[in-house]
């Protein structure tokens, strides 16, 4: 029974430590995230001084070196915005619809 309990614990803990929240993060964490190095973390961190990032889109808006593509790439990595994946990303699967219609219509 204890085994189960700390099992669990310990997978709870490890899920929570793949996601790294943009507006909580300190810049070794931001770093962390495959794909941010130090200029864009600190860009990341330069940004969120004048406000917390909103959406994915307000965080594309205010960081160069940010776009759609980069953006599912970093929440793919276990980046977020207000606890959020990147719509669209693979990681949410909000784009399969998408995906099947545009593969019908080839």
């Amino acid at each position: 029974m204890i085994r189960h309990i700390v099992a669990t614990l310990l997978a709870v803990f490890a899920f929570n430590a793949m996601a790294v929240e943009v507006n909580k993060a300190s810049q070794a964490e931001l770093e962390s995230v495959k794909g941010i190095g130090p200029a864009l973390s600190g860009k990341i961190m330069a940004a969120r001084k004048t406000a917390s990032f909103k959406d994915w889109t307000d965080m594309q808006e205010r960081v160069s070196g940010v776009g759609p593509g980069n953006a599912a790439r970093l929440s793919q990595a276990g980046l977020t915005v207000e606890g959020k994946a990147f719509p669209g990303s693979p990681a949410t699967g909000e784009d399969k619809p998408a995906r099947k219609a545009a593969a019908a219509k080839s």
